[in-house]
């Protein structure tokens, strides 16, 4: 065994080596576990079959959709492989365009997401968010705490479009809109991100509610720039202005990991211009309500009409699909 080599510790990248093949190895218990409860499953359905025990072959049906389910879950578990896709996710978004169209788009894309992780039993919190002026918001920040979060949701960042019949427009036009959606993990002191004070400008405000109006009298709420890269993350979410910076702090090194990410697979630019160009470009799903309902995914093709569904968090299907690109 590697553990028995008394050279292994000389590897610094002996811990994540470690991390690495006991994660690969509880995914290898996890696939023998739900393999050995399908042959009980198929045994004592044979049994209860033979004995005309109908409640128990009712029973027995049940079992085995719940464990068709958990294999299939397993299976996508497989395909998380990166450092940090068992973490928790930060989902930032950002109306793009048009005013109140879009900053209604975007608040009903938070909606999705928050219903989304409220069926996966993920906790959720609001850590920034900067409300329209007639409805909507023009850009919000959550945390999503989970295991895999990350996982589950990294391939959502880009342009969402939608397209219905305003219900803004007293003449009921078409009207099509923007947003978009970056996702970046949390990063645990585990994994090193070099941050110098110096390259650091934090501001203090006080924390706005609808309309403008300071839900604070003190200045709680921060913001940090970081010059270098000149990324911006801001936090509103607790009174203490302590915590916000520290949630801040958080959220920034998360960025900063996830454009090192990047930076290693060549698509720095890509995460650029996601965050400057709401538009045309790096649209990854449509969501289109009038003349058809028609949801489609532009990377893996999957397209399906329950918008109603999509729009209340039902999106497993294409996160499962983007997994497989």
């Amino acid at each position: 065994m590697a553990s028995e080599n008394p050279n292994v510790w000389d590897n610094p990248d002996a811990k994540n080596i470690f991390k690495k093949v006991s994660n690969l190895e509880k995914k290898i218990r996890d696939f023998e576990n739900i393999k050995q409860s399908f042959s009980d499953i198929k045994e004592l359905y044979s049994i209860a079959v033979s004995e005309n025990e109908e409640s128990s072959i009712n029973e027995l049906f049940n079992d085995s959709v719940k464990l068709l389910n958990l294999s299939t879950e397993a299976r996508y578990l497989n395909l998380m492989n990166e450092e940090a896709d068992k973490n928790n996710s930060f989902i930032e978004i950002h109306a793009g365009a048009g005013g109140t169209e879009s900053q209604d788009w975007a608040n009903m894309l938070q909606r999705m997401y928050v219903r989304w992780a409220e069926s996966k039993k993920f906790d959720i919190s609001l850590l920034q968010e900067s409300k329209g002026e007639e409805a909507g918001i023009k850009s919000s920040t959550l945390k999503i705490f989970g295991e895999y979060a990350y996982g589950w949701l990294k391939q959502e960042s880009g342009i969402h479009r939608l397209v219905r019949i305003s219900p803004f427009d007293s003449n009921k036009r078409r009207h099509t809109s923007f947003a978009s959606i970056w996702i970046y993990p949390e990063v645990d002191e585990k994994i090193d991100v070099e941050i110098n004070d110096s390259d650091l400008r934090i501001d203090t405000y006080r924390a706005s509610g609808a309309g403008g109006q300071h839900v604070n009298k003190t200045d709680s709420a921060v913001r940090i720039t970081h010059l270098p890269t000149e990324i911006v993350v801001q936090c509103q979410s607790d009174r203490s202005q302590h915590k916000n910076r520290s949630n801040a702090m958080a959220m920034l090194r998360s960025k900063l990991y996830e454009l090192e990410l990047q930076k290693r697979k060549n698509e720095e630019n890509k995460i650029n211009s996601e965050k400057k160009d709401i538009g045309w470009g790096n649209q990854i799903r449509s969501y289109i309500l009038h003349p058809y309902k028609l949801i489609k995914d532009l990377r893996t093709n999957y397209e399906t009409s329950n918008v109603a569904g999509i729009l209340d968090g039902k999106i497993d299907k294409f996160l499962e699909l983007s997994l497989t690109q």
